[in-house]
């Protein structure tokens, strides 16, 4: 019988294009007996001030000074000379890497130069114990305080881009369906899907332009919030996905952007509001709308507003705010955010902080304080579906994956539904409703 525990035998990184056509790391790990695993690693556009540095070139001659050479070098050279010889353990290698590096916000090494050897190590060590991605994560962070059974995530389907993901003229960054009705998760992709079908023609019929934006959704040229929340009540109820009971909204305002630091001011749709005329506004929407999620309400520094939102949209039933920006799945500002009752939702992004293993501390740190847990994508994405089996590991509650458009939004859903079908013998052919 051969006990032989494979080790890191060789690591590789190289420079590939992400969904924006701007440079990303692709990493791949070869173990001594052979087996290979990869991970490509994302990028935001609305990035948070507090997130881990994403290192980049700054090289005017390539690539607009978004190269990441020097990522790769520090991979290539500095990590793999740590890391070889080592077994594929992810719990181990990442605090390597964390104490190679030495900063706070990984800029020695750089977040995403990290991130990928984290994600290829975690590949690695699942091929080695020959089971899915998502059953290893889970195993190997023994994550005992989630229910024990799987169960698969909400999507949340990204259908209007606005903000810095487009150039539509909203100021909104997202407008999402949600199929939150208890069924599989393949009839909540077709609920997407189908919204998402009927949107294209109706803005089609209506001139409004139908080009999409960084997620997949679309970038009609609609000045007011209002008016994409009339049309997306019109055209759900019109092809019979019941608002309100099998369907529902989500925003994510990513109000940072539109934030006048030295006044305190949202310049949001042409207009100076303070952060209480936000609050009423919103407020409006969600008595107004089949809204369930808010994500991003206000500046990532503007401590004093999010609780006094979160207390008010409570008292209307089962809302969720959720914060992205605000705690960057750091743990230390995540504890602040629940010290003070700012939000009762986490959106997890897995190169804000730059390991597997510290997203798994601010995800269970989330569950210990009955916070729900949305997996998210960002804008710069790859065909790497590594969130979804994820997701799938910490139960997550939702999963936000971009419009059910464009290959690299795709890859995560699509995945999403073979793990289903893996685990609860879904079927394959088209359910009938």
């Amino acid at each position: 019988m051969n006990n032989h525990i494979p080790k890191i035998k060789k690591v590789d990184a190289r420079e590939i294009l992400d969904s924006r056509g701007d440079p990303t790391l692709e990493i791949k790990i070869t173990l001594d007996n052979g087996l290979q695993a990869k991970a490509a690693v994302p990028s935001g556009a609305s990035t948070g001030k507090h997130e881990a540095l994403e290192l980049r070139d700054n090289d005017l001659t390539r690539y607009a000074r978004k190269g990441v050479l020097k990522a790769c070098r520090n991979i290539e050279k500095i990590i793999s000379s740590a890391i070889i010889g080592q077994e594929p353990d992810p719990k181990i290698i990442d605090r390597m890497m964390i104490k190679i590096d030495g900063t706070k916000n990984k800029s020695q090494l750089g977040a995403n130069a990290i991130l990928g050897v984290s994600l290829a190590i975690a590949r690695a060590a699942a091929l080695v114990k020959n089971i899915p991605l998502y059953r290893y994560i889970r195993e190997k962070y023994e994550l005992t305080n989630i229910k024990a059974e799987y169960s698969l995530p909400t999507p949340m389907f990204n259908v209007i881009n606005g903000g810095k993901h487009s150039d539509s003229g909203l100021d909104v960054q997202e407008f999402m369906v949600i199929p939150a009705g208890k069924t599989s998760f393949k009839r909540k992709v077709r609920i997407g899907a189908e919204i998402f079908s009927a949107l294209r023609e109706t803005l089609k019929n209506r001139g409004l332009g139908f080009a999409v934006g960084d997620e997949g959704g679309f970038a009609p040229k609609l000045k007011k919030t209002e008016k994409v929340f009339d049309l997306l009540v019109t055209i759900t109820e019109f092809i019979q996905h019941h608002l309100g009971t099998e369907t529902f909204f989500g925003l994510d305002v990513a109000a940072s952007v539109f934030h006048d630091d030295e006044t305190n001011k949202y310049i949001f749709e042409k207009k100076k509001r303070s952060g209480d005329d936000m609050l009423k506004l919103y407020y409006k929407w969600f008595k107004s709308y089949p809204l369930i999620l808010i994500e991003d309400p206000f500046d990532e520094d503007d401590w004093d507003m999010w609780p006094k939102l979160t207390e008010k949209l409570t008292a209307l039933g089962s809302k969720l705010i959720v914060g992205d920006d605000i705690f960057s799945t750091n743990v230390e500002r995540f504890q602040k955010g629940i010290d003070l009752k700012a939000c009762n939702s986490i959106l997890i992004k897995l190169n804000q902080i730059g390991t597997l293993t510290e997203t798994i501390d601010c995800i269970n740190l989330a569950r210990k304080h009955n916070y729900k847990v949305v997996i998210s994508h960002r804008s710069g994405e790859t065909n790497d579906d590594f969130i979804a089996d994820l997701a799938v590991a910490v139960n997550a509650d939702f999963i936000k994956a971009g419009a059910p458009n464009r290959g690299e939004r795709v890859a995560k859903y699509n995945r999403l539904m073979e793990i289903e079908e893996e685990l609860f013998h879904i079927p394959q052919w088209p359910e009938r409703k």
